[in-house]
């Protein structure tokens, strides 16, 4: 089973569909409802509903989801009947299984209550038709030119080795960002200052800083970084703030912050391994919607 405990949950949507050939008398039966068995149609959709709730048992790495709505619809046409679901979560995890297990139990009870009077029945043509949802929602394909800035004495001495600006240089690079600069320097606000207008000066789009964000006496990324911001970006630092204190009490010490300085985004992050790993869940890819908004292109 894959792990899925460090992906926040969001709405997630699955749409899957097949169908079940049979008889046209048989589907004249069941229009009538004369079929032995009874309601063939409110039974299916009761077992197709049942089914998706039941997926995680009957397939063996399927994870246990909580459904928030379940729905199928039929259509009887004149040699097959079309099945279509639809799965509803919010969860960490998509539900495409659900829906397929929905429509292919939804046709096994079809076939299940017409075989008396149909030997021929076939199921055919199950697939999923769309999902939604988790990274897919998010549709900005652009990616921002990208630095990063590590604030650290006892990195830039050399005491000791840079952690969290490799997972985030990693990280970016994965979800296709060009990284213009990786910097480590001491937790000095004059060369903080300097070395972020030089990048803005470059045309840097993102820049990302890890460290300097606690309340220690060298802690000065948030004082010297926020009153430069031209706007400040209130959700993104909930979303990090929400997402950390849900995996370590001591994050509620952190002060990160995130905001633009013109047009340039600024994230100034925790600079632990940790906080970088959990910054690259939250951001990628919701954060790069943001630079078509910042060219005036709406949302996406």
């Amino acid at each position: 089973m894959a792990d899925v405990s460090a992906k926040p949950p969001t709405r997630r949507e699955a749409h899957a569909s097949g169908r079940i050939v049979m008889q046209p008398e048989t589907i004249a039966l069941l229009q009538r409802q004369e079929l032995p068995k009874g309601n063939v149609l409110a039974t299916a959709k009761i077992a197709g509903i049942q089914a998706a709730k039941q997926a995680s048992a009957l397939i063996p790495l399927c994870h246990q989801l909580n459904l928030s709505w379940i729905d199928l619809e039929f259509e009887l046409l004149e040699s097959h009947i079309g099945i279509s679901a639809t799965v509803i979560t919010r969860e960490a995890t998509g539900v495409e299984m659900e829906a397929l297990t929905a429509v292919s139990v939804a046709a096994l009870t079809i076939y299940d209550m017409c075989k008396a009077v149909d030997k021929t029945m076939e199921i055919s043509g199950i697939r999923l038709e769309k999902k939604t949802g988790g990274k897919q929602a998010f549709a900005a394909e652009y990616r921002p030119r990208t630095a990063i800035l590590v604030l650290s004495d006892s990195i830039a001495a050399g005491l000791s080795s840079d952690r969290s600006g490799a997972i985030l240089k990693t990280g970016l690079e994965v979800a296709g960002c060009a990284i213009d600069d990786l910097t480590i320097i001491p937790d000095e606000p004059a060369e903080m200052v300097s070395r972020v207008e030089a990048w803005i000066g470059e045309g840097m789009e993102l820049i990302v800083t890890s460290g300097g964000t606690g309340i220690g006496p060298r802690d000065q990324t948030i004082e010297t970084l926020t009153p430069k911001f031209t706007r400040r970006l209130p959700g993104v630092e909930q979303a990090l703030f929400q997402w950390g204190q849900g995996k370590i009490r001591t994050a509620m010490m952190s002060r990160l912050a995130a905001g633009l300085i013109g047009d340039t985004l600024v994230i100034c992050l925790p600079g632990s391994a940790g906080a970088a790993n959990d910054a690259l869940e939250v951001l990628i890819p919701a954060v790069f919607h943001a630079f078509p908004m910042l060219r005036g292109e709406g949302h996406a």
